[in-house]
């Protein structure tokens, strides 16, 4: 996962809620197992998709407020944006087609 896909509470605003396309947002932490799992089915989305969707991660531990801003109890959740507002939540691993049918349905 390359590093411009971390976000963090002072660049969150700007890069996800002002974002043009629809944005999925990993809250993850380095120690979760399936956290890891995940990391490079979001590499292939992000190649597949490549400008029409961001893909953003957010350390939850590095990132407190954040996780609480937005309710994060499990991990990961993956929260997708669209126009700023909250469009679906999902917690715990989820399959690529899954993701993929979400994203979609946003583009």
């Amino acid at each position: 996962m390359s590093e411009d896909m971390h976000v963090t509470a002072q660049d969150f605003d700007d890069i996800v809620q002002k974002a043009g396309v629809p944005v999925l947002v990993d809250f993850w932490a380095e120690w979760c197992g399936p956290c890891k799992m995940l990391s490079p089915v979001l590499d292939e989305l992000a190649a597949e998709y490549g400008e029409k969707v961001k893909i953003a991660k957010v350390n939850v531990d590095q990132q407190p407020n954040l996780a609480a801003r937005y309710g994060i109890r499990s991990i990961p959740t993956i929260i997708l944006f669209r126009g700023g507002e909250i469009a679906e939540q999902m917690v715990g691993m989820q399959p690529k087609e899954a993701l993929k049918a979400k994203l979609d349905s946003l583009l």
